[in-house]
């Protein structure tokens, strides 16, 4: 993995947005891959453990916006360095919570930082190399998320099933800190967004194909999560798999999402941006349409999570380079709507499932998914074509 290079961004800053972002996808992901052992030690059925997925993420699909006009004027090397150690701090605060009571809103605190720093690592990329740059660059830094699925959910999972949650929230904690730093040494002084005007929101919430382009966002992550969030129980009921094999499976998936990133890092420019989230979208598709095939051992069940793999983290990374090229100027603003729209996706899509694990349907979530994953290949076939016609 090589960052794009250029004189206005050096490599450090990309490498340290890039660890940012493997920190804040390690947290987000420390949930579903803990949620067996959330539920045992607090007491709590899963769909409520998986209520701390759909808190957090509504937190963040509605902070994000808001979020981006409040911080604004800030020079990004503090804000993005001041919004990692209120992470570091809010998830040591988590691991020591003594009840789930205690626990869900100190995971809502703590998800303000996502809401800050994911958006705000994309804006700053966009003002730091040369437009023929940007997608490449955008999706470098957004390889951090693909990094934390490889190393970070499964390194969650086994410390879940071995040590316990705590332990697992309480490494992030230390490595948000130590992100902190980074970001603090590698980040110039100076990056400032311009401001987001009414008439920046009014153009952005204006424009047809940002719109259209933020709601295949929302659809597909409302596809993905409301089986994704619900890998660790699914997986324990289908196949009874142990700690251990269920952190191998999230390294398995994790390692084949890296590949698709890695991929897409190097051919986003070529293909177009649209194209490249089409052929993403038709990758996760396959897999919920296959889905059930898994049940049939675990060796079939690693292979049917490949597509959905290659396609899942490269999706997001994708969508942030297509929404920068639509109008680089309400990049901060468009940025920001499109991490609401991942997050409100998540937590729709934990919710539903919750509810349908709730009335005994584990075994249905993926044609849920499926359904609303084919919506959001529609609806971004229709984007780019409104956007042509534009």
């Amino acid at each position: 993995m090589t960052p794009p290079r250029s004189g206005a961004a050096p490599a450090p800053a990309l490498w340290a947005l890039m660890m940012g972002n493997f920190v804040i996808g390690t947290g987000i992901m420390a949930v579903p891959g803990t949620l067996n052992d959330i539920s045992r030690s607090l007491d709590v059925s899963i769909p409520q453990a998986g209520q701390l997925i759909t808190a957090g993420a509504i937190l963040m699909g509605l902070g994000a916006p808001v979020f981006a006009t409040l911080v604004a004027g800030w020079d990004r090397r503090r804000l993005l360095t001041l919004s990692l150690l209120w992470y570091g701090l809010l998830m040591g605060l988590s691991a020591l919570a003594p009840s789930y009571g205690a626990l869900l809103p100190l995971r809502v605190l703590a998800v303000i930082s996502p809401a800050i720093f994911t958006p705000q690592a994309a804006a700053s990329v966009g003002l730091m190399v040369s437009p023929e740059r940007r997608g490449r660059a955008i999706t470098f830094v957004f390889m951090g998320w693909s990094v934390a699925s490889v190393m970070g959910m499964p390194l969650s999972a086994w410390i879940g099933g071995a040590f316990g949650w705590r332990w697992a929230f309480g490494l992030v904690s230390v490595m948000a800190v130590l992100s902190a730093a980074w970001v603090w040494r590698a980040m110039p002084d100076g990056i400032r967004p311009a401001a987001l005007s009414r008439d920046a929101w009014r153009q952005t919430l204006g424009s047809a194909p940002l719109m259209l382009t933020l709601g295949v966002t929302l659809l597909s992550g409302f596809g993905q999560f409301i089986l994704f969030a619900y890998f660790a129980p699914y997986l324990q009921q289908t196949l009874a798999t142990s700690a251990t094999t269920l952190s191998l499976l999230f390294l398995w998936f994790g390692a084949f999402g890296l590949a698709g990133n890695v991929a897409l890092t190097r051919w986003v420019d070529r293909l177009g941006a649209p194209r490249a989230v089409w052929l993403t979208l038709c990758l996760m598709a396959l897999s919920l349409a296959i889905w059930p095939l898994g049940r049939h051992g675990l060796w079939v069940q690693a292979l049917v999570m490949v597509p959905w793999a290659l396609g899942c983290f490269a999706a997001n990374s994708a969508q942030q380079a297509r929404l920068v090229q639509l109008s680089p100027v309400l990049a901060p603003a468009t940025v920001a709507l499109n991490t609401s729209a991942i997050y409100a996706g998540q937590g729709l899509g934990a919710a539903l499932g919750g509810l349908l694990i709730a009335q005994g349907q584990m075994l249905n979530l993926h044609n849920v998914g499926l359904v609303l994953m084919l919506s959001a290949m529609g609806l971004s076939v229709w984007a780019a074509r409104f956007q042509n016609r534009s």
